[in-house]
C-alpha cells in the first residue's frame, strides 16, 4: 500500500509537469489567458512564489479528485504530488524572474531564455525542461550573461514580484 501510495504521488507530480507544459503552451496559442499572457512577456514580472501557487492551484482542483473516486488515501497521495509540483513550479518561475543564475537543476534556464527572447514556439518549461524536449520545442541558447555565483536559490520574490535585472530587453523579437 504505501509504494502504490508513493507511486499515485510521483505520478501527480509528473501529471503536474506535463499540464504546466500544455498549459503554458496553450497560453501561447490564445486559448488560457492570451491578453495576461502576453502582458506578463511585456513586463517581464513573475507575481511572487505565493500569489503564483494560487494561480496554479486553484484551476487544477477538478484535476485533483478523480483518484479519490479509487479512496481516500490514493486521492491524497495524487494531490500531494500535484500540490509540491505547482509549489515547485511557482518557485521556479519567480526564481527564472528574479535569479536565473541560480536556478541550477536544468542546464539552461528555459524560461528566462523563453522571455528573454521573446520566444513564442520554444522552451515552454518552467521547472523542468522534459517536455520540451520530448515535443520538440526545446531551444538551445546561449546564457553566457548568467554568471553570478553568488545567486542563491533564495534569491526570489516569495510574496511580492521584484523587477527583473534588466536583462529581459536584450532582444528585439516581437511577439
Amino acid at each position: 500500500m504505501t509504494l502504490s501510495l508513493a507511486l499515485w504521488s510521483v505520478a501527480g507530480f509528473v501529471f503536474g509537469t506535463l499540464l504546466e507544459y500544455w498549459v503554458h503552451r496553450a497560453m501561447h496559442w490564445g486559448w488560457i489567458l492570451g491578453k495576461r499572457h502576453r502582458e506578463h512577456h511585456r513586463d517581464g514580472w513573475g507575481q511572487g512564489v505565493w500569489p503564483e501557487l494560487g494561480t496554479y492551484v486553484k484551476p487544477g482542483v477538478p484535476l485533483l479528485l478523480p483518484p479519490f473516486l479509487i479512496d481516500v488515501p490514493t486521492g491524497l497521495a495524487w494531490t500531494a504530488g500535484c500540490v509540491s509540483f505547482a509549489a515547485f513550479a511557482s518557485y521556479a518561475h519567480q526564481l527564472q524572474h528574479d535569479s536565473p543564475s541560480a536556478c541550477r537543476w536544468m542546464p539552461m534556464p528555459v524560461h528566462y531564455v523563453h522571455h528573454r527572447d521573446q520566444m513564442w514556439h520554444h522552451n515552454f518549461g518552467l521547472a523542468v525542461d522534459w517536455w520540451d524536449r520530448v515535443f520538440g520545442t526545446y531551444r538551445v541558447e546561449s546564457c553566457d550573461e548568467l554568471v553570478d555565483e553568488t545567486a542563491g536559490p533564495l534569491d526570489v520574490g516569495w510574496s511580492a514580484p521584484r523587477r527583473p535585472q534588466g536583462v529581459w530587453r536584450r532582444s528585439t523579437r516581437s511577439l
